[in-house]
């Protein structure tokens, strides 16, 4: 097998006759530009919990043509465990991860992979252009990634996401890293090897609505810094210095006035004793909310519980 491409599926009935047919597209384009038949390209479906009829149109559509498999998830595993799956039964020499709501374009997996043929091992997609997104989002994204890039010591690029491809030797350094909060993409760059992004446009999605909310998008931005970055602590670490430093100005103001100024009516009232606690209770809270993040993960890593759990695996037999 030369090529695998990983597709996670969540609740996407409406998008799976149009990948099909695109991805049918793909095939024709590996063959007239890389020469590479349809048998030695296998794409892996990952459902991940559908509630819709995802799952059973997937299943027909694997088990009825060859070159497609269904690795059919026990439940809602979460996008980055989803790949994860994907890409721990993918048998290609080269291993692509695309989202199959059709934002981006499954014929530029060709594209990607004639530019790793040029001696990379990870083809990153930059997105120049993406259409049918709110501000909000287009926005908040940008921020994250910059932020993120200067939390850390890794060299995160930019406006990417998860579709990129890679050669075998970094899947394989990929599958030996079991941690459970993962960030793909951030994993793949510390990796290192010759890696390189490739500019296209990004589509809106063909149907349905995105399975991003806004709580996923933040916890997601919160397993991405505290994987691979432990400024958070210290963070929290300069702020309680900064507080007990503004603290003990404060104090020798109040003694050089009762010392010195004895005549000066010294009224702290209400006000600024409530401005104290919450400045100090407000600092106490974000260090221990900073802490707890840290010590969570720590809890879960020390379960050693599977990644995901497999309910069944849906191919055309050989035999057929």
């Amino acid at each position: 097998m030369k090529i695998s491409i990983v597709v996670p599926m969540y609740n996407e009935e409406g998008i799976i006759h149009a990948f099909y047919e695109r991805m049918e597209n793909t095939k024709q384009l590996f063959l007239s530009k890389c020469g590479i038949n349809a048998h030695e390209i296998e794409v892996i479906f990952v459902n991940d919990g559908s509630k819709d009829n995802t799952v059973n149109l997937l299943k027909h559509l694997c088990e009825d043509l060859p070159g497609y498999v269904l690795l059919n998830l026990s439940r809602n595993h979460g996008h980055q465990i989803a790949i994860t799956a994907g890409i721990d039964i993918a048998l290609g020499d080269a291993i692509a991860v695309i989202d199959g709501d059709l934002q981006d374009p499954p014929e530029t997996i060709v594209d990607l992979y004639v530019t790793m043929l040029k001696g990379y091992d990870v083809v990153y997609a930059v997105r120049k252009k993406r259409d049918g997104e709110s501000f909000f989002k287009l926005f908040t994204a940008s921020l994250f990634y910059r932020v993120l890039r200067k939390l850390t010591n890794v060299d995160i690029p930019v406006d990417t996401g998860d579709f990129r491809i890679m050669s075998r030797r970094v899947v394989n350094v990929l599958k030996s890293m079991k941690e459970r909060h993962r960030f793909i993409r951030g994993m793949i760059s510390w990796i290192g090897f010759n890696q390189i992004g490739m500019e296209y446009e990004r589509n809106e999605r063909h149907s349905g609505e995105t399975k991003y909310t806004l709580t996923k998008m933040i916890k997601f931005a919160v397993d991405g810094i505290t994987s691979f970055s432990s400024i958070p602590l210290k963070l929290s670490s300069y702020i309680g210095i900064i507080t007990a430093f503004l603290g003990f100005l404060y104090s020798l103001y109040i003694i050089i006035l009762k010392l010195f100024m004895p005549d000066a009516h010294i009224e702290l009232g209400w006000a600024s004793l409530i401005i104290c606690i919450l400045l100090l209770g407000g600092t106490q809270l974000l260090a221990l909310g900073m802490i707890g993040e840290y010590l969570g993960r720590i809890h879960d890593e020390t379960k050693y519980r599977p990644l995901y759990v497999i309910e069944d695996i849906y191919r055309k037999e050989l035999n057929e």
